[in-house]
């Protein structure tokens, strides 16, 4: 097993003074992932205002990169400068998610990590340090429209696909934005919070973002094709604010309730209790989103009780309060 060294993450170069980032671009990428290490950290400044961090952008070959806008983008540097690098970004994009990885990038990364270098990845950036195996054992996040690919490809890793991002000795973000989040929780981490605080304020956003990518996950409804279960769903939904039981669920159907269990299962992949209540946090979130429902009314309507409960539960499966997460989504309602 190799020895990986441990490096302070205020290790700055003898050379140029500053902690030296590499983040490596591969093709597919989203030119909005591309900006995010520059953004953050060339603004952030010492107390005599000097750059702290020197971000460059590395390729497989050093070649141009391809980007989902169809915007080719050259790079001036390829892999070899990963071996300069005090810290190591993967960035998203199609070539990260899609296999084999390539030879050379598996080698820099591995090589960066038995070197002590910290390591990191935003959005699906993960999925290529999953699979050079550096995520094996460990906790870590992905885009959560790729998190049943990633959990389903990478079972030795520990997924958490409901936070904003993951520091496990190697970090991982979320999606795009996300990747905001994590770069600013490093420069908390290597220089404080006010250095922290001045760049989110640069960038405007908060310093440290409530709550996790649960929140912003939207509300499914599985598709069905047995009418008589779909009446079913559709009847449940709209007594879903009422003191509807799972008994009452297979009542209405004429099954047993072991019977109306293995249906529920086999249709939407979850209990009828469970089902129930992930339609509850729904009518709730679409409550708080298209209304000015006060909150122990949206409790009531949604079938989750009080203000005080629908507070605690709320919090605990989307990380913020219901306040918190009308202020980030609710639509304009008319008067």
């Amino acid at each position: 097993m190799a020895v990986v060294a441990i490096i302070s993450p205020n290790l700055v170069n003898r050379e140029t003074g500053m902690h030296e980032i590499v983040a490596v671009a591969l093709d597919g990428s989203i030119l909005l992932d591309l900006g995010v290490p520059h953004q953050v950290f060339d603004s952030a400044r010492g107390a005599t205002g000097e750059a702290l961090y020197r971000v460059r952008i590395a390729s497989i070959g050093g070649l141009p990169v391809s980007t989902s806008s169809g915007v080719e983008v050259s790079v001036a540097h390829g892999l070899e400068i990963v071996g300069e690098a005090d810290t190591v970004i993967v960035l998203p994009g199609r070539e990260a998610r899609v296999g084999p990885l390539n030879t050379d990038l598996r080698d820099a990364l591995v090589g960066a990590r038995e070197r002590g270098v910290r390591i990191m990845a935003i959005c699906t950036g993960a999925f290529a340090l999953a699979e050079a195996g550096l995520l094996d054992g460990r906790r870590a996040t992905t885009y959560w429209v790729r998190s049943a690919e990633f959990a389903s490809r990478f079972p030795s890793v520990r997924l958490e696909p409901d936070v904003l991002f993951v520091d496990d000795g190697i970090l991982t973000s979320a999606g795009v934005a996300a990747g905001l989040d994590l770069c600013l929780h490093v420069v908390r981490t290597d220089h404080g919070a006010a250095v922290a605080n001045d760049v989110a304020r640069q960038l405007v956003m908060p310093s440290v973002r409530q709550g996790g990518q649960a929140q912003y996950i939207p509300r499914h409804r599985p598709a069905d094709d047995d009418d008589r279960f779909s009446e079913l769903l559709t009847w449940a939904r709209a007594r879903v604010g009422d003191d509807l039981t799972v008994a009452d669920l297979a009542t209405r159907a004429s099954l047993s309730e072991r019977t109306l269990a293995r249906r529920f299962r086999e249709r939407t992949g979850a209990s009828p209790g469970a089902w129930l209540v992930a339609e509850r946090f729904d009518r709730a979130r679409e409550l708080l989103e298209s209304t000015d429902l006060y909150v122990d009314e949206v409790a009531r309507a949604s079938g989750l009780g009080s203000a005080a409960n629908l507070r605690a539960r709320f919090a605990q499966r989307f990380g913020v309060s219901p306040t918190e997460y009308r202020r980030a989504f609710r639509a304009t309602v008319s008067a």
